[in-house]
């Protein structure tokens, strides 16, 4: 069955040049950056608060070294590199065929793969700024700084990824909404669709192409028009 669903994908996107992929965490844990709700991912690993509460805005100003603790150790993942469903999806880009890429990843990999129009709807690890002054600074300011990373102007180093508590970026939430709107094709892929706001642009989607690829169930599932039920690098490197 997976393998005719396989099929069906590969027919609509060979008929298709208005493709947009929607991707959560499954698309990066095949590169070795750990998910968050998976049995295995970081809310079921012990620490002082739950990662749900560190990577808060609250947290972030109250417990501003504690947070950095944190987030260089598990939301940093310098040696991780794209895997077949990131190069996959910037060869797409390229044929013309696929017109956007949203994600819910801040790990920056669609880029390093090659894709050119990516809305990051969670921000980036490799966007950092001044508080303060509103200096921008590379990881490099995070990874090389003990404790809290500082501007040169005294300012707090704060990294361009949206925490809990924080809104989204009204913007790229409204490039995400118009992609979703005009696509033929909607490939969700990797992701739980529990997080909100962004898992409700779905509701955008008013076509009837609407692909979803995830391991586990989803409240969506009902709602596909193609349910593939396995791992996104199995799917991608038969495209």
């Amino acid at each position: 069955m997976i393998n005719e669903n396989i099929q069906t994908l590969k027919n609509w996107i060979k008929e298709s040049s208005n493709i947009v992929f929607f991707g959560g965490a499954g698309v990066s844990t095949e590169s070795g950056i750990p998910d968050f709700r998976s049995t295995d991912g970081l809310y079921h690993q012990k620490y002082d608060y739950p990662p749900e509460t560190i990577l808060s805005h609250t947290f972030f100003r109250q417990n501003t070294k504690e947070f950095y603790k944190f987030y260089r150790d598990k939301m940093i993942c310098s040696s991780a590199k794209p895997n077949i469903t990131h190069i996959k999806l910037a060869e797409l880009e390229k044929q013309g065929k696929l017109k956007a890429v949203i994600t819910q990843n801040i790990d920056g990999l669609h880029q390093e793969a090659g894709s050119k129009t990516v809305y990051e709807l969670h921000g980036s690890v490799l966007r950092n700024y001044c508080m303060k002054c509103h200096k921008f600074y590379d990881i490099s300011a995070i990874t090389e700084s003990k404790d809290i990373p500082k501007c040169e102007c005294g300012g707090t180093i704060k990294p361009d990824v949206v925490l809990y508590e924080e809104g989204l970026d009204q913007d790229i939430l409204n490039a995400s909404l118009t992609a979703i709107r005009n696509a033929d094709i909607l490939i969700v892929g990797g992701t739980s669709l529990a997080v909100y706001p962004a898992a409700g642009l779905l509701q955008y989607y008013k076509n009837n192409k609407l692909v979803l690829i995830n391991k586990s169930a989803t409240p969506m599932d009902n709602s596909a028009d193609l349910l593939i039920q396995c791992g996104l690098g199995e799917v991608f490197s038969q495209l």
